[in-house]
């Protein structure tokens, strides 16, 4: 754990420079507690983060047991995950702009209280349509955990804010890979529900930390654009749930019920961005969306979500149902690619100004899409490929690769993104993430739409890594029009640096 070992090795220092000062040296003594509190700060948002990624794997490892417990179909099972990136997508940039306008702390605390009460009724429901009703709830919440963070950290480190928000990349993976070996433990012993009671404590004691830590900040005036997010969130969800209805649509009624919401959504989507034209203080803003930087940074991300966030969290439900694993080492393949991402993250965010953006993402998603392609193949292929190596092994190795990819092309893409527009770092993030949570979210629809049409699963699974494979490679010209490094952000002095 490198960010943890760097954050307890500065603190102690900061600890003992303290105790060797004189009376003479009090205003130095105080500064130093300052530092020391910013840690604190550090460890407290960063521990949110590690409870999503924590929660995220281990859902991952529970949806087959989860579709077995309810008898439900495929695709209504891969709705606990798209309705969570969908509730992601809808939350994320509303609530950047609340932690702009109403102060890190409320808005943080409102977030961590409601993921927190969403775990506990999704652990409590007695049937798959109220489970997905409670994941809608959890996102809601965990939609702030990054941008309201984001604008804390940036807040507290204002002189090294590249490097601070880059160690953010390799917490969340700390979650992803304890998550799979504890949701695969807690699954095996007390059932699928116990993945969610676990966020239960872990939500209180956040709220108790934030309470007591986090400075109060200064509310500034402002309009948050509700109207735009729901007109986004519902284009979304009407076109998830025309595609998901797609499989059912063997009458005349269900299928002009598809053309509805497939209708409905373009309808949506055009009158959110003719909204956001004219709207006060859009939660996009459309003329900075047009610099060629900016409309590249987010078909990359939207690429990205669907590639590398969405459909990686149906890996588990693949190796169950291809490979016959148990839930324990479905999850325990997972592992690597936590690892790897959390080692390279964190070597990439303190190489950044060395290394760039362009070639970190650049080769970081060639990697990614090797991988998807490597897992692509069948059962048989993948034991020649493997020269012995049983179907766990290879699995995590692939997985392995893939983890060194999303750690390489992650922070890079993150700040990337920020530098363009550093004084509303909150804001930015929240866009990024509802870009990415929009292609996770479509790209989670899709997936189980075409395992459920598929002949078998294995075969579906094999279909959806080569498309997004081609996806991913797909976006290198997109990765090329985005900002090459800090410098060149700094020189240029505008978004529109290439």
């Amino acid at each position: 754990m490198p960010v943890v070992c760097y954050l307890v090795a500065d603190l102690l220092s900061r600890v003992s420079c303290c105790r060797n000062q004189t009376d003479q040296n009090v205003s130095a003594i105080r500064f130093q507690q300052r530092g020391i509190t910013r840690y604190l700060v550090f460890a407290t948002v960063s521990l949110s983060l590690l409870m999503t990624g924590v929660a995220g794997t281990s859902i991952a490892v529970a949806l087959e047991a989860i579709r077995a417990f309810f008898g439900t179909s495929v695709i209504l099972v891969g709705w606990v995950i798209a309705i969570f990136q969908l509730g992601l997508t809808a939350s994320m940039p509303v609530i950047g702009k609340i932690s702009d306008v109403l102060g890190r702390r409320l808005t943080f605390m409102a977030c961590v209280g409601l993921y927190t009460i969403g775990s506990a009724m999704a652990a409590l429901s007695p049937n798959i349509g109220l489970l997905i009703a409670a994941r809608f709830l959890q996102a809601l919440g965990g939609g702030g955990f990054l941008p309201s963070a984001v604008g804390i950290v940036a807040e507290e480190f204002p002189q090294s804010r590249q490097r601070a928000v880059g160690f953010f990349s390799s917490i969340f993976p700390i979650g992803q890979i304890i998550g799979p070996v504890i949701g695969g433990w807690l699954i095996h012993s007390f059932g699928w529900s116990s993945v969610f009671w676990v966020n239960v404590p872990l939500g209180l004691l956040v709220l108790v930390l934030a309470w007591v830590l986090l400075p109060a900040g200064t509310p500034r005036k402002g309009h948050i654009d509700l109207k735009g997010a729901g007109l986004l969130s519902s284009s979304l969800a009407s076109l998830m749930g025309g595609l998901s209805l797609i499989a059912y649509a063997e009458t005349i009624e269900l299928r002009v019920l598809v053309g509805v919401l497939l209708g409905a959504s373009l309808f949506l989507l055009l009158s959110f961005l003719r909204h956001e034209a004219t709207a006060t203080e859009p939660i996009m803003e459309l003329d900075i969306l047009r610099r060629r930087p900016f409309v590249a940074a987010n078909i990359y991300n939207v690429i990205f979500g669907a590639g590398i966030i969405g459909v990686i969290s149906l890996v588990p439900l693949f190796a169950v149902n291809a490979y016959g694993m148990t839930y324990l080492e479905s999850g325990l393949i997972m592992v690597p690619r936590g690892v790897a991402m959390m080692v390279t993250s964190f070597l990439v965010s303190i190489l950044m100004m060395r290394l760039g953006y362009r070639w970190p993402i650049l080769v970081g998603t060639c990697l990614a899409a090797l991988s998807l392609v490597a897992l692509s193949l069948k059962p048989d292929q993948l034991a020649m490929l493997g020269s012995g190596l049983d179907s766990i092994a290879m699995l995590s190795l692939i997985l392995l690769v893939m983890g060194v990819g999303v750690g390489m092309a992650a922070p890079a893409s993150n700040n990337a993104c920020i530098e363009l527009m550093p004084e509303r770092v909150a804001t930015i993030t929240g866009v990024r993430g509802m870009f990415r949570q929009a292609g996770s979210a479509v790209s989670v629809t899709v997936a189980t739409l075409t395992l459920h049409q598929s002949t078998t699963i294995t075969a579906g699974f094999q279909l959806v890594f080569i498309a997004l494979a081609v996806a991913l490679f797909a976006s290198i010209p997109a990765i090329l029009i985005m900002p090459k490094s800090p410098k060149t952000v700094a020189s240029r002095g505008d978004a529109g640096s290439a």
